[in-house]
């Protein structure tokens, strides 16, 4: 079984969907401009109606520490999502003043990308990868841009941590997304949307369903 994570949740509806069929992290975005923005209030009522045993990651680009504990204070989360351009001692400084697991993302075009994930496994918890938007695409979010990158790039990948493959999965590209990588965890945000912070329940337990399968 491939544990997933859906994120960018904002509505009961989806979230009820990520409930009933098996996820084992959930993503709730607070990055201000990408259309998953939710509200740290909103998520915070999600949040609590949730089981225990689904992760709650928070998803912070380039956060200051005002910030996250601001979030925080409104929302149980269980992971915090580092998906801007955070250093080692900067992710090391996040999870020493929080005192929470951090998932730093590596954004990745080719080999020495992944290369560089080594910087920082003595000080998160997890890795996740995802795809570096071409320079060419306008309005590219941090993450959520449909865009995978080659995955193939991860196989035989060796870490001391956890890691988690994202960039541009579908019910379609899953099961060879992670044949080509050998990943154990995926994340999915644009994968089962019906168009841009609009999540669509269907494809939630569907993708759900082929991660549970595999």
């Amino acid at each position: 079984m491939v544990a997933a994570k859906i994120c960018g949740l904002k509505t009961p509806e989806t979230v009820k969907a990520v409930v009933d069929n098996g996820a084992a992290f959930v993503g709730f975005n607070f990055f201000r401009k990408t259309p998953r923005y939710v509200e740290p209030e909103i998520a915070g009522v999600i949040g609590r109606a949730m089981p225990a045993e689904i992760l709650k990651t928070g998803l912070f680009v380039d956060d200051d520490d005002a910030r996250i504990a601001a979030v925080l204070a409104a929302v149980p989360l269980d992971l915090l999502q580092l998906h801007g351009s955070e250093t080692p001692e900067r992710v090391a400084a996040i999870k020493a003043r929080f005192g929470l697991p951090v998932m730093k993302v590596i954004k990745v075009r080719d080999a020495a990308d992944i290369v560089r994930a080594g910087d920082y496994e003595r000080v998160a918890d997890r890795l996740l990868f995802d795809a570096q938007p071409p320079a060419t695409m306008q309005n590219a979010m941090p993450g959520g841009n449909a865009v995978s990158f080659d995955w193939t790039l991860l196989k035989g990948f060796r870490s001391p941590l956890p890691w988690m493959l994202s960039g541009g999965l579908t019910t379609a590209s899953l099961a060879e997304a992670v044949r080509q990588s050998g990943a154990s965890a995926v994340d999915v945000s644009s994968g089962v949307e019906d168009r841009p912070g609009e999540k669509n329940p269907s494809k939630i337990k569907a993708f759900l369903e082929l991660s549970r399968s595999l």
